[in-house]
């Protein structure tokens, strides 16, 4: 797999809006917060944009990083077995 586009996370933020509009795109979304993954179809599973903006905005009120999109799926935050996980599906 290649890198289409890389966006470093301390020069580029992802504010409400535009946390949104990216990841609105996926149809599947993976979000991890510690040891914890929630993973959504959201094609299946509708969410409503305020229980989304709590799952994928940091403390800061940005896009938690890192965040990663291959086609239509997005993985956000970061733990290592489910990262990988999600590499290989």
């Amino acid at each position: 797999m290649s890198v289409a586009e890389t966006v470093d996370a301390k020069k580029v933020r992802f504010a409400e809006a535009e946390a949104l509009k990216l990841v609105r795109q996926a149809d599947e979304i993976w979000v991890a917060k510690g040891k914890n993954v929630r993973r959504l179809n959201l094609k299946k599973e509708p969410v409503d944009d305020d229980e989304l903006l709590k799952l994928i905005l940091g403390p800061s009120g940005n896009l938690r990083a890192p965040a990663m999109r291959c086609g239509r799926r997005m993985f956000i935050g970061f733990e290592p077995a489910e990262f990988a996980k999600f590499m290989r599906e």
